[in-house]
């Protein structure tokens, strides 16, 4: 069945002696292996990508390996040098999409952590020290929904050991 999901068609250009593949989604990765303005386009191609398209980081970070491999093993020709820059761009997208994840997971990890530490102090002030059962009930509490963990932790001062643990067992 001609023009089926999963076909491509070439475009055979008589006079240049050479296939040319439609710009598609289903060319991409072959156009990135090719050579020249195509390859170049095709970089391009994968940068220009919605954040949201889940292929392209996945591209940015296969982009930016063969940039780095390229540059360990100088392998660096005149011909590779327009590479080079292409493959800079997607390196630098890929660089910055992964520092501003690691920038955010830091900053998820030290709010956890400070909400840890306020629990643990307050069951400290509360209940003099911080044994094996209330240890066990900080992760619960830290899971419950915002408003209940506020609610909780006002409460904190009126509740009895055994209830509260109670209520997380």
């Amino acid at each position: 069945m001609p023009g089926g999901r999963g076909e491509v068609k070439f475009v055979f250009h008589s006079s240049e002696n050479r296939y040319k593949l439609p710009r598609t989604p289903e060319t991409l990765w072959l156009r990135i292996l090719g050579k020249g303005m195509i390859q170049k386009q095709a970089i391009d191609e994968v940068i220009d990508l919605s954040t949201n398209e889940p292929r392209r980081d996945r591209i940015l970070q296969l982009l930016a390996t063969w940039k780095i491999s390229i540059e360990v093993n100088n392998l660096v020709e005149q011909e590779d040098r327009e590479l080079m820059m292409a493959l800079s761009q997607a390196y630098l997208e890929w660089e910055q999409k992964t520092k501003r994840l690691g920038a955010e997971e830091g900053i998820q990890q030290g709010v956890q952590q400070g909400q840890r530490q306020v629990v643990e102090n307050l069951l400290k002030a509360r209940f003099g020290e911080l044994d094996e059962e209330l240890a066990a009930i900080i992760e619960p509490m830290l899971q419950l929904p915002p408003q209940d963990y506020a609610a909780l932790l006002l409460q904190l001062s009126s509740l009895e050991r055994e209830e509260l643990l109670r209520r997380f067992s």
